[in-house]
């Protein structure tokens, strides 16, 4: 891009940064086009297609005329559909009037950001996070502050930290759980002991992101939402891509107190408007249908990650927490900083990430893009012939590092 073109971009593009996650997997696509053989293990896809039955209800919602705009907030039948899972999964009560149904949860994310916040209010973020939050946070003008775990915590804040971090500022409470990068899941008792802390303070909101509850190997999923202290504060966001592999669907949604919801729909009004309408449909089935199959792949998942676990731990200097969800594992790699192979030395998580990627062909992660330069993440969403390919390779390479 010219000087010239540069001098006409908002301010606020020019701050933002790039999705590290796209940016991986489209370094990896620039490497295999150049005819090697790259396996990446970058995006937080599952390599799983959507089942067959959610198919085949879009299939007949595009027979049946679905193909018209949707009301903003989605199709009544997709909105009772998610108070009924809400109500089943996860003990929340609310009504249609408080569900919006968005393009992704990352939408829903957006749409909240956008409603309750300020300019300098602050968003407490719990770290590692997910690559979007802070860029969402201050594209909304807010201002995030980070509260960190790192492996020996399992990569979980506690309320204290919490605490600690709460001034006159700040206004949300952001996190995933289970988490993206780190496949750590908070229990029952963690969230109630965080708010609990949230409770004391007043016009403090919290948007708890459970895109991957269908994915957690505890047997017990927890939403901060069903604690009473908190129901009336909280934003419960899910949606259909990780645990219905839908990904390339779009479809999430958000669970707010109906002030809020109101206000998010208000904010989609102006952006995107309803969903796609005979996808709405089929995740209206798929809600309320057949679960074999998302639970199917959440053992398969499970399986993966006790392999890869297996795999990693037998790396000299490589740390491994065993995550209870999702479908990542992110070692600490402090352990090869300042060593040295093929020319490069490695100072940080940027450096051994581009180093597998070229001396491995292995794309991942640096942890850096989630708040945690001393640790990569690396998804398992692959098949397990390339995952032990995969690990093989990394192995190979952090050995050679001296």
């Amino acid at each position: 891009m010219s000087t010239a073109s540069v001098q006409h971009l908002s301010q606020r593009i020019l701050e933002m940064e790039e999705s590290a996650t796209i940016k991986m997997a489209q370094l990896a696509r620039d490497l295999s086009a150049q005819g090697h053989d790259v396996i990446s293990l970058s995006l937080g896809e599952p390599d799983f297609d959507t089942p067959a039955h959610i198919k085949e209800a879009a299939k007949k919602a595009l027979d049946d005329g679905y193909t018209k705009y949707t009301p903003v907030p989605g199709l009544v039948e997709l909105r009772k559909a998610i108070q009924e899972k809400f109500r089943r999964d996860n003990g929340l009560e609310y009504g249609v009037n408080q569900i919006v149904v968005s393009n992704g949860a990352k939408q829903s994310i957006a749409n909240l950001a956008l409603s309750l916040l300020n300019e300098g209010d602050e968003v407490i973020i719990l770290s590692p996070y997910w690559v979007s939050y802070s860029e969402i946070v201050k594209l909304a003008g807010g201002v995030p502050v980070f509260v960190h775990a790192g492996i020996e915590q399992d990569f979980k804040a506690t309320a204290a930290q919490i605490e600690a971090a709460i001034t006159g500022r700040t206004r949300i409470l952001l996190f995933s759980s289970p988490c993206n990068p780190t496949g750590s899941v908070y229990s029952y008792q963690e969230l109630k002991a965080i708010a609990e802390v949230i409770a004391r303070h007043e016009g403090i909101y919290i948007i708890s992101d459970e895109i991957y509850e269908y994915i957690n190997f505890t047997g017990e999923h927890a939403s901060i939402g069903s604690i009473p202290e908190v129901k009336n504060r909280t934003a419960t966001v899910n949606g259909f891509s990780k645990g219905f592999a839908m990904t390339g669907w779009r479809l999430g949604y958000m669970g707010a107190p109906d002030w809020i919801a109101e206000a998010c729909a208000k904010m989609q009004g102006q952006f995107t408007s309803g969903a796609t309408s005979f996808g709405q449909k089929a995740a209206a089935h798929a809600l309320l249908s057949d679960m074999k199959p998302t639970h199917d792949m959440r053992e398969a998942f499970r399986k993966r990650r006790d392999m890869v676990i297996e795999l990693l731990s037998k790396i000299p200097g490589m740390k491994v927490n065993l995550p209870q969800g999702a479908f990542y594992i992110f070692p600490d790699i402090s352990a090869f900083f300042g060593k040295s192979a093929n020319g490069m030395t490695v100072r940080n998580a940027d450096d051994f990430s581009e180093y597998l990627l070229h001396h491995a062909h292995v794309a991942v992660v640096s942890g850096s893009a989630f708040g945690a330069d001393n640790c990569f993440r690396i998804s398992y969403a692959a098949s397990e012939k390339e995952l032990q390919e995969a690990i093989r390779r990394i192995d190979k390479a952090a050995r050679q590092l001296a």
